[in-house]
């Protein structure tokens, strides 16, 4: 069986009982972007952003998979989907943007994103230049965090201007989602200021925190990202970071384990009136829940907050393969993932159909 069909059964279970409408199968389709700022942290400095759009499918549409890694030895159980198959029907639906983690990709998450699509969601996502799996990344890539909002406001409006995917977006139901970075760009979609001074004050303070070492997946040092912030090409860049970076119109935020929390102005929190919900693992070693997650949803107005018994951060990957699991670090993860999987999409689905309104 696969792990969509898994998780959207399970999922349907659990919240869509009283649904009348099977979950369809899942289109993608990919774009591509601009936005000025990438061409500040790809390795290329290419102004552009990959763009990825996961729907309803038409009956009938043939998916392929999406794993990761080698034809035959996936790293990584992602899912399926039917490359440019047509829609479900006709429908506006709502929308919602993603954003992947550090050093990640919209396929890694897409467990989670082509879920959503199965159930009537219209998912855009994107993979963040300097700062993704498939490209070289950087230490830009890695610092400009607040730059990565801006991916997804490009992706959604070129999303609409698409005359395959526009005339089935709804723009007054819009949605955002992340996981760890990610979810710091969805809070700063949802209006929440970054300021790097409380980060450097925090980290200064509690210098072991996950949060204020070098990244796995790339490390930079304190250092090397004030030197690069400060470099004359990246400095104009850098004094705009506590600019108002929220995504007109959106009006749901959901964050899975978001990472940074604390390079936030903590006031800024209290202004926010979208609704926001959280979910975080509570043996999460990168991205502590109590000083990310958890402050995040202890500081927001009405702000849910689900926290998963034993669950760390990468359980929120896609499901790491026996090959995975015997050859990534990533992939030392203690608990099954599904069930994991199903507890996050449970929240989203029952969060973003109460918010959007059932596609």
């Amino acid at each position: 069986m696969r792990i969509t069909n898994l998780l959207a059964g399970a999922v349907g279970a659990l919240l869509l009982a009283s649904a009348a409408q099977a979950a369809s199968p899942v289109g993608e389709r990919h774009l591509e972007a601009t936005n000025p700022t990438a061409a500040l942290r790809d390795a290329q400095h290419r102004p552009t952003v990959r763009v990825t759009v996961w729907y309803p499918a038409a009956e009938g549409a043939v998916e392929q998979t999406l794993d990761i890694g080698p034809p035959g030895k996936p790293l990584f159980y992602v899912g399926e989907a039917a490359p440019d198959a047509a829609f479900a029907d006709g429908r506006p639906r709502p929308v919602i943007l993603f954003s992947h983690g550090y050093g990640g990709s919209a396929r890694m998450m897409a467990w989670f994103t082509t879920v959503l699509a199965q159930q009537g969601f219209v998912v855009v996502a994107v993979d963040h230049p300097g700062n993704n799996s498939a490209d070289p990344m950087t230490v830009a890539g890695a610092a400009l965090i607040w730059d990565r909002v801006g991916d997804l406001e490009v992706a959604l409006e070129r999303a609409k201007a698409d005359p395959v995917i526009g005339p089935h977006i709804d723009m007054r139901r819009i949605g955002v989602a992340g996981f760890a970075t990610g979810g710091f760009n969805a809070l700063a979609a949802a209006g929440a200021r970054v300021d790097p001074a409380h980060f450097r004050a925090f980290c200064e303070a509690r210098p072991d925190d996950g949060m204020c070492k070098p990244q796995p997946e790339f490390p930079v040092t304190a250092a090397q990202a004030a030197e690069a912030l400060a470099a004359p090409d990246l400095a104009a860049d850098a004094a705009r970071a506590g600019d108002d970076h929220s995504i007109r119109g959106v009006s749901a935020v959901f964050a899975i384990a978001p990472a940074f929390v604390q390079a936030f102005d903590p006031a800024s929190f209290a202004a926010i009136d979208t609704p926001v919900a959280i979910v975080v693992g509570q043996a999460d070693q990168v991205a502590a829940p109590n000083t990310n997650g958890g402050a995040a949803a202890r500081a927001i107005p009405r702000a849910q907050l689900t926290v998963l018994p034993g669950v760390g951060h990468y359980d929120f990957i896609s499901t790491c393969s026996p090959e995975g699991r015997a050859s990534l670090t990533i992939c030392q993860i203690a608990l099954p993932q599904v069930p994991t999987h199903v507890r996050a999409l449970e929240a989203a689905l029952a969060f973003f159909s109460k918010t959007l309104g059932r596609p």
